[in-house]
């Protein structure tokens, strides 16, 4: 005979291991997913090497630029590679899958990446620049850190016509941000960049997504970055000249997209009003 109790407890305990092996599919991750959280791992390890390859030497009193430099370099690389994760895990969603907490992932890792990193760089670039002030960069810091976190939160919430987004991408606010700093400026013109930056994430201003020949044309100039950061690391002949060009090129994007966009909704609202003109004419 067969102790019902003991039957009981067997049945139980293969049951428990039918559910476990049915994992929920919210806790199961996508291609997608494993691309956004490299995009994580690399803002963290963006906020390590600006820590321990600059921050920390300085505090100590070194004098060795090299390693600072290499550092620098190394952390907005990796912050460039996060781009390209963002950039490829929406690519990769739209054409296979994404799980139910991929759109939460994303904007935690953004958050990391471009959020947290760049504001932190700026606070670090603060305590180790000559001409900056440690309290006013902190500000700066928390502005550019505070305007990424209402952009991804207003991402959640407002929906957009397909195509566009509102807003700076907080992808290309940080790393606009990161070529303010390493264009070395004096500190007021670079504060005020730096805060006009913040306020390009919040705005209204309509972006293009990254889509078709804008992705490619994207993936290239992040590629093209990231060769002008290395040779500005290992110190290359005309290195700093060749980063403080794509520094310069980066800014001068970010301030002439808002203006084609204002432009072209000052064109769409003319020809609107011309055309409701055309109509009330146009009736008896």
């Amino acid at each position: 005979m067969v102790d019902p109790d003991a039957q009981a407890g067997w049945v139980a305990e293969d049951d428990a291991g039918d559910d476990a092996e049915e994992m929920p599919l919210s806790l199961r991750l996508s291609i997608a997913d494993t691309l956004t959280l490299g995009n994580a791992t690399c803002g963290f390890m963006a906020v390590y090497f600006t820590t321990t390859g600059i921050l920390i030497p300085h505090l100590q009193g070194s004098q060795e630029t090299g390693m600072a430099r290499h550092s620098a370099a190394t952390a907005v690389i990796l912050m460039l590679l996060a781009a390209i994760f963002d950039l490829c895990d929406g690519l990769v969603a739209r054409k296979l899958r994404s799980s139910p907490m991929g759109a939460e992932l994303d904007n935690l890792s953004d958050l990391i990446s471009f959020g947290l990193a760049p504001a932190y760089f700026v606070l670090v670039y603060g305590m180790v620049a000559d001409d900056a002030h440690q309290r006013v960069s902190a500000v700066a810091a928390i502005v550019v850190l505070l305007a990424v976190v209402l952009r991804l939160a207003r991402f959640s919430c407002v929906t957009l016509k397909d195509g566009m987004f509102q807003g700076m991408p907080s992808p290309f606010g940080a790393l606009t941000v990161v070529s303010i700093v390493l264009l070395e400026l004096p500190f007021i013109p670079t504060l005020l960049a730096i805060i006009g930056t913040a306020w390009l994430m919040v705005s209204r201003v309509e972006y293009p997504k990254p889509r078709g020949v804008l992705a490619v044309a994207m993936l290239g100039w992040i590629v093209a970055a990231m060769g002008l950061l290395a040779a500005w690391a290992f110190d290359a002949p005309a290195g700093q000249l060749l980063l403080q060009t794509g520094c310069a090129l980066q800014i001068v994007l970010a301030a002439t997209i808002p203006l084609f966009a204002t432009a072209r909704r000052v064109n769409t609202f003319r020809d609107n009003r011309r055309e409701s003109r055309e109509a009330r004419a146009a009736q008896p």
